[in-house]
């Protein structure tokens, strides 16, 4: 999403946010870098069957600035679904990554997850996410790219573990098709989710906004292979999670997805839309929707 663009997005924003006014685009320093170019320093490796922090096979590294999901020394999948989660929970933000597919598929990796990965955003944290789990509770917005024999759309909405609801009724589905152009294999992608707390998320691919849900909460049982909240095993901890159905889910932690395809990222970065909103601060920013004053810094 270009300055331009997000500012005339933020505008039409503002209509339903009235306390805030004629706010100015966000400088490109206000964007805070995940993926430094480096190393992976400030994420953490959570692959299902494995410990925290365990990078089986080095399924995650950074090679020439870019951030790489590699099978190179895997002989077969699996089942080894992994995510790498960022350090720092988010409620309101904007994410934006550009990524591509690259190689083939890993043997053994599941048929719906050729020339698929994903972001998921207010997810449960690395720490909090059991030994066999597949998939985190979160919003997967997921990159998938089309070939020669079948085109799909990109920047869909998959559900592990929660519910949304679009033009005011709940969806049913674990996963929502979005409208958007389609992708291909080697191609850079821009994918975007503007995630304002609990109320409204929406996906944008390459500048176009393709998909919009709300009402976000903890919910639906856990969809994984056919894994419910009480049978335990792949599943999340279900008794925590139980306790917490049908409630808000506003914030979370961002990981990016490695479900048997290769694919790499060269940028991961981030808008924080709350933040100070007192104008007498030092770091008062006027594109903050939600203030969160107890940041404020004064003279």
């Amino acid at each position: 999403m270009t300055i331009i663009r997000f500012a005339i997005f933020l505008c039409i924003t503002c209509l339903f946010y009235p306390r805030q006014t004629s706010p100015a685009a966000p400088a490109k320093k206000d964007w805070l870098q995940l993926f430094n170019g480096k190393d992976l320093n400030g994420w953490d490796i959570k692959i299902a069957g494995h410990d925290l922090n365990e990078n089986f096979n080095n399924n995650f590294y950074v090679e020439n600035g870019i951030l790489k999901v590699d099978y190179s020394h895997f002989k077969k999948f699996d089942g080894a679904f992994g995510h790498l989660y960022y350090k720092k929970p988010f409620s309101w933000y904007v994410v934006r990554v550009e990524y591509r597919f690259t190689g083939n598929q890993l043997e053994g990796g599941p048929s719906y997850a050729y020339l698929n990965s994903g972001v998921m955003l207010h997810s449960q944290s690395a720490a909090s996410v059991t030994k066999n789990q597949s998939f985190p509770v979160s919003l997967e917005l997921q990159l998938l790219a089309s070939d020669d024999k079948e085109k799909r759309h990109n920047g869909n909405l998959c559900t592990p573990g929660t519910e949304v609801s679009m033009y005011g009724q709940p969806v049913s589905a674990h996963c929502v098709d979005s409208k958007s152009k389609s992708s291909y294999l080697n191609e850079w992608v821009t994918a975007e989710a503007v995630v304002y707390g609990d109320s409204v998320i929406h996906h944008i691919i390459n500048g176009d906004t393709v998909l919009t849900y709300g009402n976000i909460r903890v919910g639906g049982g856990f969809v994984n292979t056919g894994m419910t909240w009480t049978t335990g095993g792949f599943a999340a901890d279900s008794l925590d999670w139980i306790k917490k159905d049908n409630t808000p889910l506003s914030s979370g932690f961002i990981a990016l997805q490695a479900e048997s395809h290769p694919v790499e990222f060269r940028k991961v970065e981030l808008l924080n839309l709350e933040g100070c909103m007192d104008k007498k601060a030092l770091n008062y920013k006027s594109y903050y929707l939600k203030a969160d004053n107890s940041q404020c810094k004064y003279k």
